[in-house]
């Protein structure tokens, strides 16, 4: 009777497990995703928000099922590959307190990494082509802009503080 109790507990604690994962969030109101979100560690909401992202660029390219999973490793790496390059230029600094010189340097920083990010998307553009149509390409760029303009419209916008305000290439 014991080794069956046991058995169930482990079996229903793998069930719990595997649910805590594979929510239905159609059906869920805001309330209880923002829970679910927030009870989550920091690398599972990380992988979470990639899926999402994910499933919502293929949802809007119309991706063929044939293609996804090589679609899917490209993109991720296009992506990884900008956050290196944005990684290169730390924009915790106030220009106001910066000497000419430190400013013109910033300035040119800036205007390398943004080189580097534009030579990057290129890069990705052409690789991606070999995957889906160019038409295709054009609109996840464009569909990456109105995501990043989304985003930004839910940061709070604090206008006080102008140390601490981000600067990017």
């Amino acid at each position: 009777m014991k080794k069956i109790l046991f058995t169930f507990f482990i079996i229903y604690g793998f069930g719990l497990n595997a649910q805590r994962t594979d929510y239905d969030w159609k059906k869920m109101d805001p309330k209880q995703r923002k829970e679910v979100i927030n009870n989550l560690s920091p690398e599972e909401r990380k992988e979470l928000l990639k899926k999402f992202r994910n499933n919502m660029i293929m949802d809007n390219l119309n991706i063929d099922p044939g293609d996804k999973a090589e679609f899917t490793q490209l993109y991720n790496e296009y992506l990884e590959s900008q956050k290196q390059i944005k990684s290169q230029f730390d924009p915790s600094f106030n220009p106001e307190t910066l000497s000419d010189d430190e400013a013109k340097a910033k300035l040119q920083q800036s205007f390398e990494i943004g080189q580097k990010l534009l030579d990057n998307r290129k890069k990705y553009a052409d690789k991606m082509q070999q995957v889906i149509p160019c038409q295709k390409v054009l609109k996840l760029f464009q569909s990456e802009g109105m995501m990043r303009d989304k985003m930004n419209e839910r940061k709070p916008h604090n206008h006080n503080n102008t140390s601490g305000s981000k600067q990017n290439p």
